[in-house]
C-alpha cells in the first residue's frame, strides 16, 4: 500500500518570506474558503512568528485576525498551525515564564491547533518547557530541529536531538530547514533515524526554495518516512519562499506516494486573490529579487523568512551608507555589491559567534552584526565596533548555549567590557512580569481581552502594542504606503519625496514632500504628526549611528530619561530599533539632557539628532 504524504499550506510564511507585511483580516477571511476548496491541504499555517507584530504595525488587532482566520479551517476539519520561538514566544527577545504559559492558553482558545516550537540554538532547555506548556494549554506540541550545515550539525546530532524532544513528550517533529540549505541525502538520513527510534512519530518537513535544494530534499525525506510537507503557491512560491504545491504534488505522485488531488479552479481563484492583495498594498513591500532563487544563499545560509524583510531593510541601509559615501567623496555601492559584502561577512561572522542556527532571532543577530561590520568597515572603522546588547546576550549564552565555541577576540572584548558568560538555565535570566503589564493596562483603561488575549499581546509586543493603541502605527504605515505608491507611480525624472522639518507658529513638524505628485498624508485626511521639539537646548548633539526607529525604552517596566536628567558618560539614554534589534545609544559625555529631539516610534536616519546633552558633572 502506498504511503500517504499530506500537505500544509504555509500561508503566513509565504508572505513573510516574500516581504514585510501580512494580509489584513478581511483579506484572510475572504481567501480561506477558496483555500479549503482546493481540497489538497490537511493543514494551514495561519499565524505565529512575525504575524502578530506586523498586524500591529499596520494598525490591526492580531487577536481578532487569528480568531477569524482559524475559524473556517476548523469548520472544514483542517488543522491550523503556528510558529513559536520557544524562549522568545512570538518575539525577538526572551519571554518570562508567566508570559510563555499564557501564550499557549491564548492561542489554543483563539483556534490554533498545533504549535511549531523552535530554538535557533537547538537548546533543549528552551524547547522542552514549551512542549510542556503547549500540552498543558491544549495544543499539539511539534518540536523543531533547526536545520543548517556546519561541522557541528551532523546527522547524528539531529537524530539525538529528536530523541531528546520525543522523550520529553513532543507529539510531532518538524525538520525546519528555514534557509533551504539542508542537503537532501543528510535530511533523508535524519528522517530515517527518527523513524527508527519511534516509527509512529509524525514528521513534518519545512523548507525554503532559495538556494535550490528543496525539491530534491522533499523527495528524499518522503522516501524515508516524512508524513507532512509544507508548500507554497503562486505567485508567492519559489524564490525566498517555498516549493509550489503543484510541483510537489506531481513529483510525489510520480514517485508512487498517495497524495490528494488539487482543485485547479480553486487554485487559480486563490492565486488571483493573492495577486489582488499584492496589488492593494502588500506588493509595495515585496522586493523583486525575492521572487528569484539564488545559489549565493548556500554560503551564508540566511533563512527565507528573513530574506523577505531583509531586502526591504537593505534599501534604507544602502541609502544611508551611500549618503555617507557621497559626503566623503567615495564611490557609491549598488544593491548587489552590498549584498555580496553582507553574504561574505555573514559567512565570516557565523563561526566566530559559535554557529547558532540562522533562524529568528539568531539569523537577525548574525546578519545585523555582519551588516554593522560591513558598514563600519566601509567607513574606515574597525570590525566589531558596534554590537547591540541583544547580540551580546547571544554571544554570552544568556538565551541558551551556543553549539560551538566563541572566537577568542570576542571573548577578549567581553572581558574588556566586564561582560560575563552565562551557563545557567536561560529562563532564570527573565523574571515574571505579567503583573507589570496588567497594572499598566488598568492605569490606561485598556481591557485585558477575551481569555486575557490583549494582556498577552501587550506583554509580548510592548512598543508595537502601544503604537497600535495610540493610532501612531496606523498613521505611520499609511504615510509610508502613500510615499511608496507615489514613488512607484511618479513619472520618470520626477524628484522623489523628501522629508523636511518645518515650523508653523512655533511648532515643528516632519512632513513628506513629493514633487509632481500629491504629498502623502499620515492617515486619511490627517495632518502630519508633530516630530517633537527641534533641539533648542544647549550642549552636544547625540546623533543616531544608524537608520531605524527611536525609542526611549525597550519595555514597559523601564524608566525613560527626560529633559533635566543628569547622565554619565556611557549611560544608555535611548534606543534605535533597526532590523528587529534594539541598539542601545549611550551618552558620550557626562552632563544634563537639555532636549529630546524625537518622539518614541519616530523614524530616524543616520546622523539625525536624538537629543542634546549639556556638558557638566552629575551631583
Amino acid at each position: 500500500m502506498a504511503k500517504e504524504v499530506k500537505f500544509s499550506l504555509v500561508f503566513r510564511d509565504m508572505w513573510q518570506s516574500a516581504g514585510k507585511y501580512q494580509p489584513r483580516v478581511d483579506q484572510l477571511v475572504k481567501v480561506a474558503p477558496a483555500i479549503i476548496k482546493m481540497g489538497c491541504f490537511d493543514r494551514v499555517e495561519t499565524n505565529g512568528g512575525g504575524f502578530e507584530q506586523v498586524n500591529l504595525l499596520f494598525g490591526e488587532n492580531p487577536n481578532k485576525a487569528v480568531r477569524e482566520w482559524t475559524k473556517p479551517f476548523h469548520e472544514a476539519g483542517i488543522q491550523t498551525h503556528m510558529l513559536d520561538r520557544a524562549l522568545n514566544g512570538l518575539r525577538m527577545s526572551p519571554c518570562p515564564k508567566d508570559l510563555r504559559k499564557l501564550f499557549y492558553k491564548v492561542k489554543h482558545a483563539q483556534g490554533t491547533d498545533i504549535t511549531r516550537i523552535f530554538c535557533g540554538l537547538n537548546d533543549p532547555r528552551n524547547v522542552i518547557p514549551s512542549i510542556q506548556y503547549a500540552k498543558e494549554g491544549g495544543m499539539i506540541a511539534q518540536a523543531s530541529l533547526c536545520i543548517t550545515a556546519s561541522p557541528i550539525h551532523t546527522v547524528e546530532y539531529y537524530v539525538n536531538l529528536a530523541k531528546t524532544f520525543i522523550d520529553a513528550g513532543a507529539d510531532e517533529i518538524c525538520l525546519k530547514d528555514m534557509a533551504g540549505i539542508g542537503r537532501p541525502e543528510s535530511l533523508g538520513k535524519i528522517t530515517a533515524g527518527i523513524k527508527a527510534y519511534k516509527n509512529d512519530i509524525i514528521i513534518q518537513y519545512h523548507s525554503h526554495a532559495g538556494p535550490g535544494f528543496n525539491a530534491a530534499s522533499i523527495l528524499e525525506v518522503c522516501k524515508n518516512g516524512c508524513d507532512y510537507v509544507d508548500t507554497g503557491m503562486s505567485p508567492l512560491s519559489w524564490g525566498t519562499g517555498h516549493a509550489d504545491i503543484i510541483t510537489v504534488q506531481e513529483m510525489l505522485k510520480d514517485a508512487g506516494f498517495k497524495v490528494k488531488e488539487i482543485n485547479m479552479s480553486a487554485y487559480m481563484e486563490v492565486r488571483t486573490m493573492i495577486q489582488e492583495m499584492m496589488d492593494d498594498f502588500l506588493g509595495y513591500y515585496i522586493p523583486e529579487l525575492n521572487h528569484l532563487n539564488n545559489s549565493l544563499l548556500v554560503k551564508p545560509g540566511l533563512p527565507g523568512g528573513m530574506m523577505g524583510s531583509l531586502m526591504t531593510d537593505l534599501e534604507d541601509n544602502l541609502k544611508s551608507l551611500n549618503k555617507w559615501k557621497v559626503k566623503n567623496n567615495q564611490p557609491e555601492l549598488t544593491t548587489d555589491e552590498l549584498l555580496v559584502k553582507l553574504f561574505d561577512e555573514v559567512a565570516y561572522v557565523w563561526p566566530k559567534v559559535g554557529y547558532p542556527c540562522l533562524v529568528t532571532p539568531f539569523s537577525q543577530y548574525v546578519k545585523n552584526l555582519a551588516l554593522m561590520n560591513v558598514i563600519q568597515m566601509e567607513k574606515g572603522k574597525a570590525r566589531w565596533s558596534m554590537i547591540a546588547d541583544t547580540i551580546w546576550d547571544m554571544i554570552l549564552g544568556k538565551a541558551g548555549q551556543l553549539p560551538g565555541p566563541v572566537a577568542p577576540e570576542l571573548i577578549e572584548m567581553a572581558k574588556a567590557e566586564n561582560r560575563q558568560f552565562l551557563t545557567n538555565d536561560p529562563q532564570e535570566n527573565y523574571p515574571d512580569d505579567l503583573d507589570t503589564y496588567r497594572k499598566k493596562m488598568q492605569e490606561n483603561g485598556w481591557e485585558l481581552g477575551q481569555d486575557d488575549e490583549e494582556l498577552f499581546e501587550y506583554a509580548m509586543h510592548p512598543s508595537q502594542y502601544e503604537a497600535y493603541k495610540s493610532g501612531k502605527a496606523k498613521a505611520d504605515f499609511e504615510a509610508d504606503l502613500a510615499k511608496r505608491k507615489a514613488a512607484k507611480n511618479a513619472p520618470k525624472g520626477d524628484q522623489q519625496p523628501k522629508t523636511l522639518t518645518v515650523t508653523v507658529n512655533g511648532q515643528s513638524y516632519k512632513v513628506d514632500v513629493a514633487y509632481g505628485v500629491q504629498a502623502p498624508a499620515q492617515g486619511a485626511n490627517a495632518p502630519a504628526a508633530p516630530a517633537g521639539p527641534i533641539p533648542a537646548g544647549q550642549g552636544k548633539e547625540l546623533l543616531s549611528p544608524l537608520e531605524g526607529k527611536f525609542f526611549l525604552v525597550k519595555g514597559a517596566g523601564d524608566t525613560p530619561v527626560k529633559v533635566g536628567d543628569q547622565v554619565k558618560e556611557g549611560d544608555v539614554v535611548c534606543y534605535v530599533e533597526a532590523m528587529k534589534t534594539y541598539n542601545a545609544i549611550k551618552s558620550d559625555i557626562t552632563g544634563t539632557i537639555t532636549a529630546i529631539c524625537q518622539n518614541p516610534g519616530d523614524s530616524v536616519s543616520e546622523d539625525d539628532v536624538l537629543m542634546t546633552i549639556a556638558d557638566g558633572r552629575t551631583n
